[in-house]
């Protein structure tokens, strides 16, 4: 009876949550000072955002070239239908379905001849015409091993240059097929937008990747297809593209210009960018980073995709040797085609967690911070899906699919290594804290950085920072209200103190209501000293199940573990379904600039592999790792002292 009380109590809290974060009524005395010149009611006259709502910046269509020639035969109609909550069928012929709809998506296919595997598929009259083109379509009908030799025929065409110089042009910005499938994607968004309802953000992936180091950048735009209609995606090909973000930078500013409209770009996850991704000294293309590069990165790059199915992307526990949970989700094989092997020395320049510390280096030598970024979380799927459940994971592309053997399938291998399909993961999502549920209001919260980014489950978390937060804002269940009276959210900068001698922070999370419980909130702190050297601590600030932080701040003590390898369950039995705590940071020095962000854990759960042994009887590979604990990442909030 008493577990049923507890679950009753935090769903209505979450069910609350999800119209209007705050619920409960504030003891009548401290009304006046919660709620300053504001009505009885805490629903009414709020200027804040109250809402979380679940998308994606991450997904492709059979539109993208890699998709497509890899089997993907499904559109933008049928990805956003999904997200919606609609049953569809996979390329496979599976019936697909959400567990519950999304309230946004970003389908960002590759600008790089978009199209192109579409008309292979189809058997398009400028394809055909061309002998390699006939061959590959042929191919693709034929299906098996002669699509998949097709397939890599292909991309060895386009890393080469030797595609066709007709075929080449017809799938480039300026042609009639080019501009018509751009019309029609923009076209679409619109027609899937539904402000209030679902919001379907206009993008697309600039796809840079010399030598195989993965420097994608995802393009997001505010704006409608009449905004959008006025330009064509940036590509990386010559002679019209580019592979240097300066040149999409000038595009950004270029669309801005021109539309009077809004973009911004962010991040690929950059563990396979063999070190590129976050530069402290020079770029992979033999630029520098100098004051330009920092200002341009900082202006146009303000969110970083922390989490995906290509791996985890906080950090490394070679770079965290004190955090044990540093190894989560771990991809350090090589680059992304695996022709060139890592080396630990790359992995600085490639995790979350390390890039925010060499920002604040970078923001001392040239007086802004090209890394102060805010955390999202998205699949990067190639399935038109946008499945990050683990339960219910349609894989990295149409030949990992559901099956009995998937798991069997490597993502990628060479001649120097692999990496196998136990290792493709199943995430992620990002929530956003906004107003309301438009393109507007989800892009202009992912401006600001009030946004975090999860594995999967829909943990909703609320991170503050301030100077004079008490206990007591807490127990009012309702502390979102003083959250941003006496402070900042997630993404923001900390107010000057009034005199404290150290910032607090509030942090408050609920379990995923048809999730797992929650393990245990950790704030995350970098800085640098008054000798230029990078530094940062885990706390744990709120722990289940009756355990103790010790005077260093970290709980030593496991949660437990209730997976039932068998069944590919767990209980919750074990963990809290919300977990909340006031933290002032023991450890402060007033000279020293420094970030803050939290970070969610939630208690051991199965991963997709033993659902796939349960539902298919499939075989898992000795080693493979079986259990993890999911969790959130939020934003970060900066504190400077010249500030």
């Amino acid at each position: 009876m008493k577990n049923l009380i507890i679950l009753f109590c935090a769903a209505f809290f979450l069910s609350g949550w999800a119209s209007a974060q705050d619920i409960g009524s504030p003891d009548m005395k401290n009304i006046k000072g919660l709620y300053p010149g504001k009505t009885y009611s805490p629903y009414a006259k709020r200027n804040f955002p109250n809402n979380v709502y679940w998308g994606e910046t991450h997904l492709h269509t059979g539109v993208s070239l890699d998709a497509g020639l890899f089997g993907n035969v499904l559109g933008h109609e049928d990805a956003y239908r999904l997200c919606k909550g609609e049953e569809i069928t996979s390329s496979t012929g599976l019936s697909v379905k959400l567990g519950r709809p999304l309230d946004w998506v970003v389908i960002t296919d590759h600008s790089d001849l978009m199209g192109l595997a579409v008309g292979i598929q189809e058997g398009a009259p400028n394809v055909v015409a061309e002998p390699l083109g006939k061959k590959w379509h042929e191919a693709f009908e034929r299906g098996g091993a002669d699509a998949g030799e097709a397939a890599f025929e292909l991309i060895q065409n386009f890393a080469q240059g030797t595609l066709p110089k007709a075929m080449l042009n017809d799938y480039s910005p300026g042609s009639k097929v080019y501009t018509s499938l751009w019309e029609d994607i923009i076209r679409t968004a619109d027609k899937y937008n539904e402000p209030g309802k679902f919001t379907a953000l206009i993008g697309y992936e600039w796809t840079s990747v010399p030598k195989g180091f993965n420097l994608h950048r995802n393009v997001i735009l505010r704006d409608d297809k009449t905004r959008a209609g006025q330009v064509v995606p940036m590509v990386t090909l010559p002679p019209l593209g580019s592979q240097d973000p300066l040149d999409l930078y000038e595009w950004l500013e270029m669309y801005e210009e021109k539309t009077g409209g809004q973009a911004l770009a962010l991040s690929h996850n950059g563990n396979l960018s063999n070190g590129w991704m976050f530069p402290v000294d020079k770029t992979y293309a033999g630029g520098v980073v100098d004051k330009n590069y920092v200002e341009q990165r900082a202006k146009w790059e303000p969110l970083y995709e922390v989490t995906q199915i290509k791996g985890d992307g906080e950090t490394h526990p070679f770079l965290s040797p004190d955090d044990e949970f540093a190894d989560y989700e771990t991809w350090d094989v090589g680059n992304l085609d695996i022709s060139e092997l890592k080396k630990t020395e790359m992995l600085a320049g490639e995790y979350a967690r390390e890039a925010l510390k060499n920002g604040l280096m970078l923001e001392s030598k040239f007086g802004t911070n090209p890394y102060k970024f805010g955390m999202v979380g998205a699949t990067d799927s190639h399935t038109s899906l946008s499945t990050a459940e683990e339960d219910n994971f349609f894989g990295k592309s149409v030949s990992v699919e559901p099956s009995k053997h998937r798991v069997e399938h490597p993502f990628i291998k060479s001649e120097l290594g692999e990496i196998s399909g136990d290792m493709i993961v199943a995430s992620g999502y990002q929530g956003v804290w906004a107003t309301e549920n438009t393109r507007e209001a989800i892009f202009d919260a992912m401006e600001r950085k009030e946004t975090y980014a999860t594995t999967g489950p829909r943990i909703p978390v609320r991170f503050f920072g301030g100077w004079d937060f008490v206990d007591d804002d807490l127990r009012s269940r309702s502390p979102a209200f003083v959250g941003y009276d006496k402070g900042v959210p997630m993404g923001g900068d900390l107010r000057k103190s009034k005199g404290s001698e150290a910032p607090n922070f509030m942090v408050y999370a609920l379990r995923d209501p048809v999730g797992a419980n929650l393990d245990r909130i950790q704030i995350i702190k970098g800085w640098e000293d008054a000798n230029g050297k990078l530094h940062e601590r885990v706390y744990d600030v709120a722990v289940s199940d009756g355990r103790k932080i010790n005077k260093e701040g970290r709980c030593k003590k496991a949660v437990g573990n209730t997976v039932d390898l068998e069944s590919a369950s767990w209980t919750n039995t074990i963990g809290a379904s919300e977990l909340m705590a006031v933290w002032r940071d023991p450890d402060f020095n007033p000279n020293e600039k420094a970030f803050y962000y939290a970070r969610v854990i939630e208690i051991p759960t199965p991963r997709w592999l033993v659902y796939d042994k349960v539902r298919m009887g499939a075989h898992i590979p000795e080693g493979a790792e079986l259990i993890g604990q999911e969790r959130a990442y939020t934003s970060p909030i900066w504190y400077n002292p010249s500030e």
